[in-house]
């Protein structure tokens, strides 16, 4: 008898869009500008065909990376892209039919992937003001729930929690014996991370990707930090050699380069806080936490509209979120360097104004 896995029939999936190549792209919190050419020239001359044609070998590049991180090798595993690392601890830690906790709106793909796999998503909502509390966490927690997903800080709401908050959580957690997973994708544009938790504890786990301010989106590399017992579960699901010989280049070459981390961070903060004033300066409604995106509610034209025009008239892809606490329904656009913010700005005071 052939055979579907019913948790697939009714499985909802967002299907990207393509053909993004002439938009300044808004959308996916990538850096618009990405890493500079001439950087990029100058890792690619030292590609030979035996580094393409070989499986690619990741001792040199884990050992990097646990060096820049200050763990273990055996604190880390390699995954493509977090999204998968995020994955496979849903598999590893819960149960078919097993509860998996975290907020909404957040990432799609947790509650994709809980759904994927059988289990049940228990949304924790935000406040109207765009606030999370501990407690409001803490309240929908039980013995039931087998993972708390916690982001630091939290994609698309901007949040993070204070190391007093996080601890909070983690003794209920810990009381109830619910695995915890750390997503810090957006961690580098505020600087501060719990990755000594995840080594130190079992059942604490932390994933990173190189998408965001790494600016690899199109190399796929991520990693799973934790203690070693617990990042071997997770190392156990991963495909033969699934990590990509580009990405883990590139990603090295740019931790080893000289102040190049801390100058693609600055471009994006200096980005951000310029987009900000300005359109405060303009009267528009702005939340703006932590993360290279921010929420801006329009003033006179309905924000799928202008996400229209943008793609259409200005070339610039942004997206439009409804129920977005007190701003209702609204733009998300992520913050990139200077040059960029202007063009995106021009393009809304063009657009979304009385007609």
């Amino acid at each position: 008898m052939y055979y579907t896995n019913p948790n697939l029939i009714n499985l909802e999936r967002i299907v990207y869009q393509n053909n993004r190549k002439d938009y300044l792209r808004l959308d996916l919190n990538e850096n618009p500008g990405g890493i500079e050419e001439e950087f990029v020239r100058k890792v690619l001359d030292g590609i030979t065909p035996d580094f393409i044609s070989q499986y690619p070998e990741t001792q040199e590049f884990i050992d990097c990376l646990a060096n820049f991180l200050n763990v273990t090798e055996n604190n880390l595993c390699l995954v493509n892209g977090s999204s998968e690392g995020i994955r496979h601890i849903i598999e590893a830690f819960t149960s078919e039919g097993g509860r998996v906790a975290g907020v909404t709106p957040s990432y799609a793909m947790y509650e994709v992937y809980a759904r994927m796999y059988g289990r049940q998503y228990i949304s924790i909502p935000y406040n109207e003001n765009l606030t999370i509390t501990a407690s409001d966490i803490i309240d929908s927690l039980n013995t039931d729930v087998q993972l708390l997903i916690l982001l630091n800080p939290n994609n698309p709401i901007g949040n993070a929690y204070s190391t007093e908050e996080f601890e909070e959580i983690l003794e209920v957690a810990k009381k109830y014996e619910i695995t915890v997973m750390i997503d810090e994708a957006y961690m580098y544009f505020y600087n501060n991370t719990f990755i000594k938790y995840a080594i130190e504890n079992e059942h604490i786990l932390l994933t990173r990707t190189f998408s965001k301010l790494f600016s690899l989106g199109g190399l796929r590399l991520g990693y799973v930090a934790g203690h070693p017992n617990t990042v071997k579960m997770v190392s156990k699901l991963v495909t033969p050699h699934n990590t990509n010989a580009f990405a883990m280049l590139f990603a090295q070459r740019i931790i080893e380069e000289p102040g190049m981390l801390q100058e693609m961070i600055d471009i994006q903060l200096n980005g951000k806080k310029y987009i900000v004033d300005e359109l405060r300066k303009n009267r528009y409604k702005v939340n703006a936490q932590e993360g290279n995106f921010i929420f801006i509610k329009p003033h006179y034209v309905d924000a799928d509209i202008i996400v229209h025009r943008m793609k259409e008239e200005k070339k610039i892809l942004i997206k439009s979120y409804s129920g977005i606490g007190f701003l209702g329904k609204c733009l998300r656009v992520t913050t990139g360097g200077e040059e960029y913010m202007k063009r995106f700005l021009d393009a809304l005071l063009d657009i979304d104004k009385e007609c």
